[in-house]
């Protein structure tokens, strides 16, 4: 699976919370993404996002495992869609995610990534497989900040 970020507009995110209560966010979602014009307000993290989920929580890829506001950065936040990674997270959680990933070093990430102990992590769990997770790690840091800075919500897609 391929994951995806996006920092909503309030208009898209009013949308998109009102189609939850009416089970159409997929069709919603696909509309957003396909009109995506916000330059550096998006980040693919391309198959990263499931050793960074797991890096930033509790080694899996449990939404509720690992402490907030890390646990929020991929898969963490309220789910929008059953069959799929839709995941929402409000401008004021935006915030709180950026400023704590920023305190986040290479060493730190490593010994997490170090640790993964979980049969169902795909990755080969490697230098090579490392230095992909932290170079889309940055990617997601930068563009947490710049949501933040926005005073967007985030969505968090995987599909």
């Amino acid at each position: 699976m391929l994951g995806v970020h996006f920092a909503v507009s309030a208009d898209q995110e009013r949308l998109l919370l009102a189609a939850v209560d009416e089970g159409g966010v997929g069709e919603l979602l696909e509309e957003i993404e396909e009109g995506w014009a916000d330059a550096g307000l998006s980040v693919s993290t391309d198959k990263a996002w499931d050793a960074i989920q797991r890096c930033l929580g509790d080694g899996t890829l449990d939404p509720d495992g690992g402490a907030y506001p890390l646990s929020h950065a991929v898969l963490g936040g309220r789910h929008m869609h059953e069959d799929c990674y839709v995941v929402y997270v409000s401008a004021n959680e935006v915030r709180d995610v950026a400023g704590e990933l920023q305190r986040v070093d290479k060493v730190w990430l490593r010994r997490r990534f170090d640790a993964i102990d979980d049969p169902e992590y795909r990755g080969a769990q490697d230098d090579g497989d490392f230095e992909y997770t932290w170079e889309n790690f940055v990617d997601v840091r930068g563009f947490f900040e710049r949501a933040a800075e926005a005073g967007r919500a985030v969505v968090f897609t995987a599909t």
